[in-house]
């Protein structure tokens, strides 16, 4: 692949994960790994274009019909699509449905640019991982499948030591915090043929003292009221956190800092 290529565009396409949350920003909105790495390349390509599709909450049905043929007549360099594991995380789920829905996304975007970039999303260490890691794990081996046959690139996260520390999570225990979005805008960054900025970011993070049985108990606590209740109650109600709300970076428009 060739080194540092001269890029001019990117279009990402997901959910809360290509959204950013939870790289939390002092205004209020989210940054994520998909803005971090739009403002390198932007840094080395004037005039770079950035669009981010991303809704949380999105499922790949939703993803396919609200945003994939948006991304497909922007015809951009670099358009990035992850979704698909909210699908997994519902009680019900039709992994047949979400293999040709995933399918679609990328027989339709793949034609349209320039670099399709997947990825096999982090998981983070504890049960629910365990819980639902086969289906986790089909949805990656169909990303696989699908890369192979269209020549797209996969960004394995998932086999990253340092993603799967609970370290680099924020307190809902879905979202990365700010180092982990840092981590997977260098391996796109990486990916996509540019020299590293850290060789290094897939490496478990330094040892820490663990937290305490009775600190943990209090985390957990926490958790569950401010985060798990009100996520059980969306799907009970079959509401979601994306309802209503428009993607994050609608244009392909040139880049600018928000800083």
């Amino acid at each position: 692949m060739q080194t540092n290529p001269p890029y001019t565009s990117l279009v990402a396409v997901g959910d809360s994960f290509t959204e950013g949350m939870s790289d939390l920003l002092p205004d209020g909105s989210y940054r994520g790994w998909a803005d971090l790495l739009a403002a390198r390349m932007a840094a080395r390509t004037p005039g770079f274009r950035y669009a981010n599709l991303a809704v949380r909450g999105k499922l790949i049905q939703q993803i396919v019909d609200e945003q994939v043929g948006v991304a497909a007549a922007m015809r951009a360099d670099v358009v990035t699509l992850v979704g698909g594991l909210n699908d997994t995380l519902r009680p019900k789920c039709d992994m047949g449905r979400v293999r040709d829905l995933l399918t679609e996304a990328v027989e339709r975007l793949a034609p349209s640019c320039g670099r399709l970039v997947l990825m096999r999303s982090p998981g983070r260490q504890g049960p629910v991982l365990e819980r639902f890691r086969p289906r986790m794990e089909a949805l990656f081996a169909c990303v696989d499948e699908l890369a192979d046959k269209h020549g797209a690139v996969v960004v394995d996260l998932y086999g990253a030591p340092s993603l799967a520390d609970p370290r680099l999570w924020d307190v809902d225990r879905l979202h990365l915090t700010a180092e982990g979005h840092r981590r997977v805008a260098e391996a796109v960054w990486q990916a996509l043929g540019h020299e590293p900025e850290d060789p290094h970011w897939h490496t478990p993070v330094p040892a820490t003292v663990p937290p305490g049985w009775a600190a943990r108990r209090l985390a957990d606590a926490r958790f569950a009221r401010q985060h798990l209740l009100p996520w059980v109650g969306r799907r009970l109600t079959g509401r979601s956190s994306g309802d209503g709300r428009p993607a994050k970076r609608p244009d392909l428009l040139p880049y600018e800092d928000p800083a």
